[in-house]
């Protein structure tokens, strides 16, 4: 295909013009930026190309274009976890069932503290209120 290049001080294209830069774009793997510096010499095009390619009817977004940044250049190798060897499952279940029956027994004990604490304070407000004497130690005295 020959191309001709277009004078570098044109600022204004015609129809036929911004096809055929837009065809080229789309049939190469050059950037707008170099299209655009080849076709008017000036360093960024600003979006130009885009709004020529929305008004004349192509579809910008669909641009599959090669990534700039290479990725995955070294992936990391994926972990072996416990739960996919069948030997460590078992072994696994049965820690998860002490460490339930482990919480289970401390919720019991916590709940049999908070009764006592409940009762104790309970018993001494009696006791202050019958015998008229002060029981609990208060809080600005000095040791």
């Amino acid at each position: 295909m020959d191309e001709k290049i277009i004078p570098k001080e044109r600022k204004h294209f015609t129809h036929a013009e911004k096809h055929m830069i837009i065809h080229e774009l789309l049939s190469t793997n050059i950037t707008k930026t170099a299209i655009w510096k080849k076709y008017t010499g000036q360093q960024q095009e600003h979006g130009h190309i885009t709004r020529w390619m929305k008004n004349l009817g192509y579809d910008a977004g669909n641009i599959v274009r090669k990534p700039n940044i290479v990725t995955d250049l070294y992936p990391m190798k994926q972990r072996k976890r416990k739960a996919d060897n069948p030997e460590n499952a078992s072994e696994e279940s049965k820690e998860t069932l002490q460490l339930k029956q482990r919480i289970a027994e401390l919720e019991r004990q916590l709940k049999e503290a908070e009764l006592k604490a409940t009762a104790f304070s309970t018993m001494v407000d009696i006791a202050e209120k019958e015998f008229k004497i002060p029981i609990r130690k208060k809080l600005n005295t000095k040791p």
